[in-house]
């Protein structure tokens, strides 16, 4: 079993690269590897898109790292492998984005990526620092997880919804903002799991032994 983190120079991967190997090993779900190799996507049995930054940048930098999308598509839409997509890697999974310009993203979930605008004036952009989960949807990967549980975020930008049944956790802040989308084989978290402590984790060990 190969679980493939996707390098193309969004934001430092050695968190992520450090979270999801100790959960594999803790579960018993193979290699982990961090890479920018096309091959390698192509022959993983689960992705990971993680990313930082903006999202033009980043679709753009996807796009331009030899083969690497074209491998990921193909191995989620044609092939059904799961797909985590992490930060800006869950962002990408929206139709749209509209940070500094309007950027088409993976079309995999019916929702356009657009600033956070609390209602409460006090509330600061970017949402930082930990949150309440309030979960809509049961989903494989929130095995163990409650509304309550705490994640962790650092973002200016959320996904808006256009099918809620694809949101399936939120958090308020001022608003309500997206936490949590999936989608067939598909699943994006707007927070750092690898900076969620505990639930973080167990999110993790969840994909890695979510069989769709």
């Amino acid at each position: 079993m190969l679980t493939a983190i996707i390098d193309y120079e969004s934001g430092n991967l050695h968190s992520a690269d450090k979270a999801f190997r100790k959960m594999a090993v803790e579960t018993g779900a193979g290699e982990v590897v961090v890479t920018s190799e096309a091959e390698t996507v192509a022959r993983a049995d689960r992705i990971v898109l993680p990313g930082d930054g903006a999202f033009p940048a980043c679709a753009a930098a996807l796009k331009a790292t030899g083969g690497v999308y074209e491998a990921m598509v193909e191995a989620v839409t044609r092939k059904g492998r799961p797909f985590m997509g992490i930060c800006v890697g869950m962002q990408l999974m929206a139709r749209k984005g509209h940070e500094y310009a309007e950027t088409d993203g993976l079309g995999w979930i019916d929702g356009e990526v657009m600033k956070i605008v609390p209602s409460d004036p006090s509330l600061k952009v970017p949402h930082m620092g930990w949150n309440d989960l309030i979960i809509d949807h049961p989903h494989p990967v929130l095995d163990g997880i409650q509304s309550g549980d705490h994640a962790y975020f650092v973002h200016s930008y959320q996904m808006r919804m256009a099918d809620l049944e694809q949101r399936i956790a939120r958090v308020d802040y001022g608003e309500d903002v997206t936490a949590i989308v999936a989608s067939e084989t598909r699943v994006g978290l707007q927070f750092h799991p690898e900076k969620s402590g505990p639930t973080g984790l167990r999110m993790i060990a969840n994909f890695l032994g979510w069989t769709p």
